[in-house]
C-alpha cells in the first residue's frame, strides 16, 4: 500500500482527499501545519506528498524546497487555488511532479497521484542527482551586476532560469536565497555572490512561501 502525506490548512480539503484515496490502495495521512507536514515528510517515508501551494505558517513552495533538498525522489503534488496557477506552474518548473486545481473531482486527484507515483518508481532510486555547480556560479555573477536579470528572477522565478542547465532543487535554492544549501554543493560564496541571494523578498514571494 502505498504512502500519501497531505498538508492543507482547509479541513474540507483534508477530508476530501481521504475519502478518495483512503477506499483504494492509499495509506492515507493529513495535516493542517504546512511546518508539520514538512517534518513528517521528512523524518517518515512516503510515496507521494501533497501540499497547497499557501498556507498561513508555510507555503507549499518552500515545503517542496526542503523536501526535495532532504528526498529528492519524493514526488510532490501542488494543491492550488484558480488564483494561485501560476504559482503551481511555476512549482513544476521547479521540481514539483504535478499541481491539480481546487476544486478538483476524484479522477482528477487519483489521477494526478498516480503519475506521479508511477514517475518516481520509474526513477533509479540510487541515482545521483548532478550538481550544476558552473550553473550555479553563473546564475549568481549575473545576478551581481545585472539589474535587468535580477528583475526577472525576482518577478518571473523560475521562468527566468530557463536558460540555465539546473536542477529544481538547484533553482529552488537560487530563488530562495538558501545559502547554505549552496554552499555545501559548490564551495564558499563570496559575499558578491551572497549579495543577491540576501536580497529581501517582496510581498508576493513572502505570500507563497509563508513567510
Amino acid at each position: 500500500m502505498k504512502k500519501v502525506l497531505v498538508i492543507d490548512d482547509e479541513q474540507i480539503v483534508l477530508n476530501s482527499v481521504k475519502k478518495i484515496l483512503g477506499h483504494g490502495e492509499y495509506e492515507v495521512d493529513t495535516t493542517l501545519s504546512g511546518r508539520q507536514g514538512l517534518e513528517w515528510a521528512v523524518s517518515q517515508n512516503y510515496d507521494v506528498v501533497l501540499t497547497d501551494v499557501r498556507m498561513p505558517d508555510m507555503g507549499g513552495m518552500l515545503i517542496l524546497r526542503d523536501i526535495k533538498k532532504a528526498k529528492p525522489s519524493v514526488p510532490v503534488i501542488i494543491i492550488t487555488g484558480y488564483a494561485n496557477v501560476q504559482s503551481a506552474m511555476q512549482a513544476m518548473n521547479l521540481g514539483a511532479a504535478e499541481y491539480i486545481e481546487k476544486p478538483f473531482t476524484p479522477e482528477q486527484l487519483l489521477k494526478a497521484v498516480k503519475i506521479a507515483v508511477d514517475q518516481a518508481a520509474a526513477l533509479q532510486p540510487d541515482r545521483q542527482v548532478p550538481v550544476h555547480k558552473e550553473e550555479i556560479l553563473r546564475v549568481l555573477e549575473r545576478a551581481s551586476g545585472d539589474s535587468d536579470f535580477v528583475f526577472e528572477l525576482v518577478h518571473h522565478w523560475a521562468d527566468a532560469l530557463g536558460k540555465y542547465d539546473l536542477t529544481g532543487p538547484e533553482k529552488l535554492a537560487l530563488l530562495t536565497g538558501d545559502i547554505e544549501w549552496i554552499e555545501k554543493r559548490v564551495g564558499p560564496l563570496t559575499e558578491k555572490q551572497k549579495h543577491w541571494l540576501q536580497r529581501p523578498l517582496n510581498a508576493e514571494v513572502l505570500k507563497i512561501f509563508g513567510w
